[in-house]
């Protein structure tokens, strides 16, 4: 069974930085698609970033480009998010997620593409 444990959340003044992990349960890494997405309270869960099979092709939220960055260890079986300049608005719940694919290119920022999701770790961003 395909498991998504992240870390790294937690408190942080803006402007700081923090950056997330998470790590797949699978041998086969390299063959997930990777992304994040975050639900801040009282609103929908939207996507931040995601990271192809391969590593070599990336996608963002306009909320986070040039402050965001995800990236990937396949011999870790790990992803990253580093997230620099974090804004109060940044606060919420972040979770990744997965999909198995055979593109080494392609990335969805699509939710409802993604199979597996982690339980969710807190940033809370104060001001």
């Amino acid at each position: 069974q395909v498991q998504l444990v992240e870390s790294g959340g937690g408190l942080v003044q803006a402007w700081g930085s923090l950056r997330l992990s998470c790590a797949l349960s699978e041998r086969t890494f390299s063959s997930y698609a990777m992304g994040w997405f975050r639900q801040a309270p009282g609103k929908e869960r939207e996507f931040v970033a995601a990271i192809s099979a391969s590593g070599g092709y990336t996608n963002y939220a306009d909320s986070v480009k040039g402050r965001f960055t995800v990236s990937r260890d396949n011999a870790r079986n790990t992803m990253y998010l580093q997230m620099n300049s974090l804004k109060p608005e940044d606060t919420a719940v972040y979770y990744c997620a997965a999909y198995r694919t055979t593109s080494s290119r392609l990335v969805s920022m699509s939710e409802d593409r993604y199979d597996y999701w982690g339980q969710g770790t807190q940033v809370t961003v104060s001001s």
